[in-house]
């Protein structure tokens, strides 16, 4: 089946730096996939060469098959929502929503009932009639949507669309844009986020870049728990790094050896005996408790408290490392300076580091 969005060779320069090194990335039709990266990674980059707004450098962009590499951005029939929304003030919000219908010469009564539509669809139906100002930011948020998706299109990009609002908002829409996939299941969605957590909740698919390139694709759960590198390891989910001696490995299970003692770990990558590898452990995985059989030994360095438990920031006995770790609250809780027992648990994804 021919893909709704094809990457092929897709680069971008600003004179001497390069913003975006070449990308192939194909997305199929209903599917979502989440750009996911720091700043400066290039997932906003390759977004604005898709939508037109950037001239590819080298490489063709296509949509269901047709080369639009040299189309402007009002001929390629994508739905854009932005982070800052771009509405227009004087507007009241119908006619922000009907903006591209208009400039694609709909017929009146064919604008009135589309607009109608998407305002039904994204929950504003009775505010139409109020300006933006008038709005909340999760409600602008709303209303951008609703603009995008008034001309039906095949694809919608959304670029860092959640991060002007605060925490509570943003899990709202969160939910909201779940009930649109739901609703609308052959609109494929790209979504550009530096938010691991909107990624997972969102994406079919993860594409992590870093430093303009593209680390890692793949599914949300395999990225997760069995990233095949240490930045997408540390990045997706914010897994320790423990630097580990590979004692051997069989394609599926490894056994690795920290402080003398040996673990099993899933090989989550192609692994090169010259190269160092580590464990990538979630926080949330790693048990603290008192120094004993089984443990290893660690110095409390930082606590802090999260509201539904607490981070403790340690250090491996014998300058191993320092790890995380997230503990809920309780009576026995470690206090800084404190010496503590580490229980780390078998298969855990083992990652390549350097290279």
């Amino acid at each position: 089946m021919t893909p709704a969005v094809e990457f092929r060779g897709v680069s971008v320069h600003f004179g001497a730096t390069q913003a975006l090194a070449p990308l192939d990335l194909s997305v199929a039709r209903g599917e979502t996939l989440a750009l996911l990266g720091p700043s400066g990674s290039g997932k906003s980059t390759a977004l604005k060469a898709l939508a037109g707004f950037l001239r590819p450098s080298a490489g063709r962009v296509l949509l269901d098959g047709q080369d639009v590499t040299d189309l402007p951005p009002h001929r390629r029939g994508l739905g854009v929502v932005v982070q800052s929304y771009a509405l227009f003030p004087h507007q009241r919000v119908a006619d922000n929503v009907a903006f591209g219908l208009k400039a694609r010469k709909t017929r009146r009564a064919d604008v009135t009932r589309r607009v109608g539509e998407v305002l039904e669809l994204v929950g504003m139906s009775e505010y139409a009639r109020r300006y933006p100002r008038e709005l909340s930011g999760g409600q602008q948020q709303r209303v951008a949507l609703a603009r995008a998706l008034a001309i039906r299109p095949n694809v919608l990009l959304l670029d860092e669309p959640l991060s002007a609002l605060d925490a509570a908002l943003r899990e709202d829409m969160v939910a909201e844009l779940l009930r649109l996939r739901a609703e609308l299941p052959d609109t494929t969605l790209i979504y550009v986020t530096h938010d691991q957590s909107e990624a997972l909740a969102l994406a079919d698919r993860i594409a992590v870049l870093r430093d303009s390139r593209l680390v890692e694709l793949g599914p949300c759960e395999q990225l997760y728990r069995r990233p095949a590198t240490e930045f997408t390891a540390s990045f997706l989910g914010a897994a320790n790094l423990i630097p580990v001696e590979l004692v051997r490995a069989d394609g599926t299970v490894a056994t690795v050896r920290l402080a003398g003692r040996e673990l099993s770990a899933e090989p989550s990558g192609t692994l090169q005996p010259e190269r160092p590898v580590a464990l990538g452990v979630r926080p949330h995985r790693i048990s603290v408790g008192e120094l004993g059989p089984g443990t290893f030994p660690a110095l409390v360095r930082g606590v802090q408290w999260r509201g539904s438990g607490y981070r403790l920031d340690l250090r491996l006995t014998d300058e191993i490392c320092d790890i995380r770790a997230e503990v809920p609250d309780g009576p026995a809780l470690p206090a800084v300076g404190d010496r503590v027992g580490v229980s780390i648990p078998d298969g855990c994804p083992l990652v390549g580091v350097g290279g």
